[in-house]
């Protein structure tokens, strides 16, 4: 079986979480293409460089430098329905030469076709908005729905109801649709890079800190929690490790006193600072808190949410009652 698995180019946790599921794949020895733009493709043809990859449509996203995002997202409309059918288009040219079995698309809105058996998968099944904007939040679940509803199954990264305390909560089981629409929703457990793997960190160079701080997310948001971080390590004696999450830039090491800044991280060195360390920082995307839970660190993680982003904010709440 050929697959094709493409996440969204929307910060770097689209792709890792598909990291995942490229591996089973490959495990259980089917063909595995890879699709996507921008970072996230490019972290993927670092982490699987023996993959044939597949440029899809472009996309390129920044946030405001303010508390709220609304007026970034309203204005960013026109280009993300311009993408979805560029991604569509992408999609049926090739598809018309050369045949593709499985397409999974992660949060790709327009990797659609008729000629094949198409995944769309999302923790988002029920879209979080702000305060003064929640009322419209059952409207936003139907349009969402009227997306995902045309692939032939949708998947959510996290527990079923009633297996395990849910990582999610109403985002992937707050649902609007009808019980023969939910029919196609399957839940697969939570996604995870560091996931069905054994970790020997003893011999990692990145053991043993006070303070991680993990950097992800769109510009400028990413490089403004960058600089206050960096302020409040210098300021402190705590020996603190702050992995930018740059992968596209060359690997360099910053010491600055008891603070060490690196470009990035391969996993056994992420796996060695985040499972030693005392205290974790990071952005509380749902991809991170799923690496966080698999490792079984969620509990020392102090989880920022973006700067207006009602989901991150929400899942911060719930991840902190949980723990």
């Amino acid at each position: 079986m050929t697959v094709l698995i493409a996440p969204l180019n929307w910060g770097l946790g689209h792709a890792t979480r598909c990291a995942a599921l490229v591996r089973q794949y490959i495990e259980d020895g089917h063909e595995v293409i890879l699709g996507g733009d921008g970072e996230s493709l490019c972290w993927l043809k670092k982490y699987f460089p023996q993959l044939r990859t597949i440029d899809l449509a472009p996309l390129t996203l920044r946030y405001g430098r303010g508390k709220s995002q609304v007026w970034a997202m309203l204005r960013a409309l026109p280009r993300l329905i311009r993408f979805a059918l560029m991604d569509e288009v992408c999609l049926n040219r090739l598809l018309a030469s050369e045949p593709i079995d499985l397409v999974i698309s992660d949060n790709r809105f327009g990797l659609y076709s008729k000629s094949t058996r198409c995944v769309y998968m999302t923790h988002q099944l029920w879209i979080r908005l702000p305060r003064l904007w929640r009322w419209l939040e059952p409207l936003v679940a139907r349009l969402h729905a009227r997306i995902y509803k045309r692939y032939d199954e949708v998947w959510v990264p996290d527990y079923a109801d009633g297996v395990q305390p849910s990582l999610s909560g109403i985002l992937g089981h707050k649902l609007t649709q009808t019980k023969t629409q939910t029919k196609t929703i399957k839940y697969i457990g939570p996604l995870s890079r560091f996931s069905g793997q054994s970790w020997d960190v003893s011999g990692s160079a990145y053991r043993g800190f006070d303070t991680v701080a993990v950097l992800s997310g769109l510009e400028p948001q990413r490089s403004i929690f960058e600089k206050a971080l960096t302020e409040q390590a210098i300021k402190s004696n705590e020996k603190t490790l702050i992995i930018r999450g740059k992968i596209q830039e060359p690997f360099v090491r910053m010491q600055h006193g008891s603070l060490l800044k690196v470009t990035y991280l391969n996993d056994q060195d992420m796996v060695a600072a985040l499972t030693t360390c005392k205290c974790i920082i990071c952005r509380s995307g749902y991809s991170s808190i799923m690496d966080l839970a698999v490792l079984g660190v969620l509990d020392k993680a102090r989880l920022v949410p973006t700067p207006g982003q009602p989901e991150q904010e929400y899942l911060a709440s719930i991840s902190q009652v949980a723990n």
